[in-house]
Order: structure tokens, then C-alpha cells, then sequence
């Protein structure tokens, strides 16, 4: 079933229903349950999502601009060629299994949150936060975080093979098997008082 513009979601719940090219702004969701949906070219502009359920859901070519996820949960969902940007992940209840590919997730806050499994692949993550967060066997091969914050961030098994523009101070965070490539790794050595020639 597809749902069409202008169609608000006034269900409890949706299973399996695929919705195209919707347009919100500065609207508001309350306790809706989304599970095996797709969303299409969809656009959330200062959407507020309060204790909503995404289970094993995928966002498409959408846009997710400044919503706010108050207590609501993202479990197994993916964000394929999105623009999530400026949205403050701490406030939402759950997250679990959550994958970015190919999208941008710019002024992005993840402080404190435990996301292991977190996939964020050929990504732009730029000025993002991700202070003290436990990003254990993470994926972020071939993404862009310049400006982005990692500070007491366990990134123990992380994968960062051909990501570029990371600022991470091994004396502040825990690298332990962490995965990364020539010539980015160098900047590792930037915090520390040595020569290299």
C-alpha cells in the first residue's frame, strides 16, 4: 500500500506499507508504530516523533531535517541517501542496529548514547558529536567527519578504513583492534609531542 501526500497517519500502527514523497513541517507524531515500512522521497522538516516505534523500517532518498525524536525507538532501521541533519539522537528512547549509507548527518548529536553495531557508511559527518558514546564494532569506512567530536568514545573494533577528516586523540578514547588506513591514520600522532620524518 502506498500512502500519498496530504494522507496523515491517523492509525495506531502501519505494517508493511510504503509511503512516497510525504511532506511534513513542523508537525507532530504521537505514538505510532512502524514496522516493515518504507518511506520514499519522504520529507520531515522539525517534525516532532514522540514515542513512536520504527522497527526494521528504510527511509529512501528523504529528507530529516532538525526532527526531534522525543522517546521514540529505531530498531534495525536504515537510511539510505537521506539528509538527517541537526537531529538529537539522546533524545530518542532506543536505538538499535541503525544503518546511514550514503547520507549526510551533519550537527548530529550522539553524546552518551551506546550504539554498538553502528553503521555509518560513505556518510558525510560533519560537526556531529559523539562524546562519550560506545560505538563498539562501528562501520564508518569512507566517511567525511571533519569537525565532528570523539572524546572518551569507545571505538573498541571500530572500522574507519578510508574515512577522512577524523580528529581522534588516542590518549581520550579507547582504540582497541580499531581499523583504520594510510595516510588518514597519521593525524592519530597529531596530539602528541613527537617528530615525524
Amino acid at each position: 500500500m502506498t500512502v500519498s501526500p496530504g494522507k496523515t497517519f491517523n492509525e495506531e500502527s502501519y505494517y508493511q506499507q510504503a509511503f512516497t514523497k510525504l511532506e511534513l513541517t513542523d508537525e507532530a507524531i504521537k505514538s505510532v508504530t512502524f514496522e516493515e515500512c518504507s518511506f520514499d522521497g519522504c520529507s520531515f522538516i522539525g517534525t516532532t516523533l514522540s514515542a513512536c516505534r520504527f522497527v526494521t523500517c528504510k527511509f529512501n532518498d528523504c529528507t530529516l531535517s532538525a526532527v526531534n525524536p522525543v522517546n521514540s525507538r529505531f530498531d534495525e532501521v536504515v537510511f539510505n541517501s537521506c539528509k538527517t541533519i541537526g537531529i538529537d539522537w539522546t533524545k530518542a528512547g532506543f536505538l538499535r542496529e541503525i544503518t546511514f549509507k550514503n547520507s549526510q548527518l551533519n550537527y548530529s548529536n550522539f553524546r552518551f548514547l551506546k550504539i554498538p553495531k553502528f553503521k555509518m557508511t560513505d556518510c558525510e559527518v560533519k560537526d556531529a558529536d559523539f562524546t562519550e558514546a560506545d560505538l563498539t564494532n562501528g562501520d564508518f569506512h569512507n566517511s567525511d567527519f571533519e569537525k565532528t567530536r570523539f572524546m572518551k568514545t569507545n571505538l573498541t573494533g571500530a572500522n574507519f578504513k578510508n574515512a577522512k577528516n577524523y580528529t581522534i586523540d588516542p590518549r581520550y578514547n579507547t582504540l582497541k583492534k580499531t581499523r583504520f588506513t594510510y595516510p588518514e591514520v597519521v593525524t592519530l600522532l597529531q596530539c602528541l609531542d613527537i617528530i615525524i620524518e
